[in-house]
């Protein structure tokens, strides 16, 4: 299953040429049942079957989570909440161009 999500942030990274707007090094790995991006070999963006996942300043993840666009990211029904990132459900639904913003600023928190 992680190949699925690898595969699919790896063309959303390519889609939208985040190589010539991020600075540092750019790489997508697959963990455990999904894909994380790594900006300079941390973790900032990640897909599984909860959704996509992005660390933001915290200001951001509540604005996001109280307007009802993201959730808090949980990886277990009964897991604590993972602070500092904002949870998009279905990011499919949305166009890749949507994403770019976030994957930006995201990559300014590592």
């Amino acid at each position: 299953m992680a190949k699925v999500y690898l595969e699919k942030l790896s063309v959303l990274v390519s889609s939208l040429k985040l190589s010539d707007e991020i600075t540092g090094s750019i790489e997508a790995k697959h963990f455990f049942s999904g894909a994380a991006l790594y900006v300079n070999g941390t973790i900032c963006v990640s897909w599984s079957p909860v959704g996509l996942p992005f660390k933001l300043p915290q200001r951001d993840v509540e604005q996001l989570i109280n307007s009802g666009k993201a959730k808090p990211l949980k990886y277990f029904p009964k897991g604590h909440i993972k602070k500092g990132y904002a949870l998009f459900e279905s990011p499919e639904e949305k166009k890749p161009t949507y994403w770019k913003k976030y994957f930006k600023v995201a990559s300014e928190q590592v």
